[in-house]
């Protein structure tokens, strides 16, 4: 049996989003787009009940179309607080239209959102070595910084704690437990 980073719980969804996709490297912008949409959601809720919507969120947000959701006006908004395959969150349905645009800017000044994000960790994974989940942080100087950054640049949702767990996803950082099958093969 495989040895797995025990957050997952053994969860079927979660082993497969472990196994698969949890802290594999990202450059691509529609998939970065989604992170940033998925864990700007998972603010003060658990991931799995993210990722249990994340179907209805890919249908409710356009596929992840950066220049779709941009362009959603105060109807297409309350047609998603409506939405009870979402998290019917205003605030965040909000932050997410404010996040395209400014993921669009972004996109427009570095020539790609992932060559503007990518600049946090100096263009390189940040590899740890942890062997316990209480070694883990919920932040770091990187996801700071990032915060910071993103906040100027009109994000909502972008607490220090959401930069680093996007970190994370997007295999900007590899926290998988060294006894984990995956932390040497994504090495």
């Amino acid at each position: 049996m495989k040895q797995r980073c025990p957050w997952t719980k053994d969860d079927p969804l979660m082993n497969h989003y472990h196994d698969t996709e949890w802290g594999v490297t990202l450059h691509d912008d529609k998939k970065l787009f989604e992170f940033i949409v998925l864990d700007s959601f998972q603010a003060g809720l658990s991931w799995i009940t993210v990722l249990r919507k994340r179907e209805n969120f890919r249908k409710a947000f356009a596929g992840f179309d950066v220049d779709k959701v941009a362009e959603f006006d105060e109807d297409k908004i309350a047609e998603l607080i409506l939405d009870s395959g979402i998290i019917r969150n205003k605030l965040k349905i909000r932050g997410t239209v404010q996040n395209a645009i400014a993921f669009k800017k972004i996109k427009k000044e570095f020539g790609s959102f992932d060559d503007y994000i990518w600049r946090f960790t100096g263009g390189k994974r940040i590899i740890n070595k942890w062997e316990r989940l209480e070694q883990i942080p919920a932040s770091t100087e990187e996801s700071d910084t990032m915060s910071k950054d993103l906040k100027k640049r009109g994000f909502k949702f972008a607490g220090t704690t959401i930069c680093y767990a996007f970190m994370q996803a997007a295999g900007m950082v590899n926290d998988h437990l060294v006894s984990c099958f995956r932390y040497k093969e994504i090495l």
